[in-house]
Formats: C-alpha cells, structure tokens, sequence
C-alpha cells in the first residue's frame, strides 16, 4: 500500500484524515507539532509519527529518507492568524511549502497534495464556481494560500512530481481530538451552542453564504484523489450545495427539535430574536463546481441532516469536556 506523509496531521482536518486514511489501509507517516501521548489509539494506527516544527529545515530534510508516494501538506496558520507580521506569516503558510518540495521531488516523490482554500477567489459572483474561476483575494489568509498554489505549479510543470491545489470550501463535523479548534465553525458552532445554551446565535443577518462538506468525506474525496492519475493541478472539494447562515440554523434546529423534543429560538445580530428574516433567493448564489471531483469516483456519504445529527452524537459524548 502507499506511504503517505500527513503534515499537520493532529489538527482538525490533519488528525480525521490521517485517521481515515490508515484505517483505509494506506501507510500513513505524521508531522505533528508536539506529543500526542495522551491519543495512543491513533497514534497505534500511524506507520510513524515525526514531531517537530515544519519551519526547521533539518526536518524537512530528513522526510527526503522515507519514499514517500504522496505527501499531503495542510499546515497553515488561520484566518485570523494570518494578519500577523508577514514574515512570520510567511515563515508558515508559504515557505514549508517550497522547502517540503524542493526536497520531496528530488526525492522522487510522486504527489503532493496541497491544502488549499475558496478563499482564494475573493468574492465569489451568484453563479457556477469552476477551478478556471478568476482569482482575486481579499484576505492574507487567501493570497498566502494562493502563493503556495503557484509554488505548487511551479513544481508540477519542473519536476515529475505532480503537484494537486485542492480548494476546500468549509467542512464541518466532530473533531477527533477534543482540543482540536473546530466550534468556531458556523454548523459546529450552532450545534453546540443549540446542545449546550439552548438557543443559537448568529452574529450576522443570516444571508452569508455557504458550502459545508462533512470530515468523513474530505477523507474520502482525498482517498479518491490519491488514486486517481488523471487529476491535476486544481480540484474543488466541496459538497457543491450552497446555504445561507440562516437556512444552515433552520436544519440544526429542526434537527434539534425532532432528537430531543425542544423548541429553541435563532437569534440574530447579538440577541435580535428572527421572526420573518428575508432570505437570499435560491438561484440568487454561488455554487461550486464539484464535476472534477466527482470525475475521481468520489460519492459523499453525508448530507447535512446526517453530518448534523453525528454533531450531536459526540456533543451528547463528550458534554463534560466541552462544559470546562
């Protein structure tokens, strides 16, 4: 089976990937950034665990003596911890992504598959997003990500190692690691706060736009792309299906409703409680293109009611670590 190296392999989307991936057979090496001692049922799963800081060189030249087949790269600082200096910005979202290719491909790795984000197109026009889509970033976050992507074809068009942009849209769902930053996430976010507060609070007026995959299928959208030799240098992954905020807090508190017999109110703007809040028309948004992906073989498992429902699931698990 292929030796696949996981880079931030214990964050949200690293920790369920590298997960799902070795339970799927493949040989699965992971850098983390500290000791995970305390998770030694995933840590069983893991051919090898490095740990160490993606900025040290001397790491990244070790990673040369493993062979690997596939290396898949998801380090990167957020959103928010993008505005900070640029070069430590850079120092992270850009240059491990150089280095991590400079000396894979010498070493005769055969793919690389980058972690990167929708943000890179800025605003998105209410229409059929495809992988050609201008690009056009309003973020740090977006135009860091999109300076890895061009490094990334950079290599692809150089070297024999072929290089694939995947552009998440949103994922969601439980994490593998209770201290994996995830409920900021606006689902996560509403079913938790739906769990916990009995209520569920939007900080806008609800019309922003969305599209949430669930982690179980990013796994298994990944799977398909490491399999598949036709695929090349940009990929939507994506459920392809776009919500509003408002329209995604209708289905977690329908949800909630029918699990536990409750009704609970959406409050809008810091306590603004909605009554008859206009909604975007349905054909007036976005919608990612997600043919490329389905081209792979990839079928998602998870629709939202049941990506909502396994929310919910470990939230009635794990209530006693989130209370603290």
């Amino acid at each position: 089976m292929k030796k696949i190296l996981i880079t931030g392999a214990s964050g949200y989307i690293g920790a369920r990937l590298s997960r799902d991936l070795a339970k799927a057979g493949y040989r699965v090496t992971v850098f983390i950034p500290s000791d995970l001692l305390d998770h030694q049922e995933w840590i069983s799963l893991m051919d090898e665990v490095i740990i160490g800081d993606i900025r040290d060189e001397r790491i990244i030249n070790r990673l040369s003596e493993y062979a690997f087949d596939s290396a898949i790269h998801l380090i990167s600082l957020d959103n928010t911890n993008s505005q900070k200096s640029p070069n430590f910005v850079s120092s992270i979202n850009i240059l491990p992504t150089w280095n991590l290719l400079d000396t894979l491909s010498n070493a005769g790795l055969k793919q690389f598959i980058y972690f990167s984000t929708i943000h890179v197109y800025g605003d998105l026009p209410n229409k059929k997003i495809f992988e050609d889509q201008l690009t056009n970033p309003k973020s740090i976050y977006g135009l860091t990500h999109l300076l890895s992507e061009k490094i990334c074809n950079y290599f692809n068009n150089n070297t024999k190692t072929k290089c694939i942009n995947v552009r998440l849209s949103n994922s969601y769902g439980p994490p593998v690691f209770n201290k994996n930053n995830c409920w900021s996430l606006a689902i996560n976010d509403f079913c938790k706060s739906a769990f916990l507060n009995k209520k569920i609070n939007l900080l806008s007026d609800g019309l922003p736009l969305r599209d949430f995959i669930y982690g179980d299928d990013v796994s298994k959208a990944i799977s398909c792309i490491i399999e598949n030799n036709e695929i090349n240098n940009i990929i939507h992954l994506a459920s392809g299906e776009t919500f509003t905020i408002l329209e995604l807090a209708e289905q977690v508190k329908n949800i909630y409703q029918i699990r536990y017999n409750k009704e609970i109110d959406i409050l809008i703007n810091k306590g603004n409680k909605n009554s008859n809040q206009s909604k975007s028309n349905k054909y007036d948004r976005f919608e990612i293109d997600t043919a490329k992906l389905q081209s792979t073989g990839f079928k998602p498992s998870f629709n939202l009611t049941k990506g909502i429902n396994e929310t919910f699931n470990y939230l009635e698990l794990n209530s006693d670590q989130l209370l603290k």
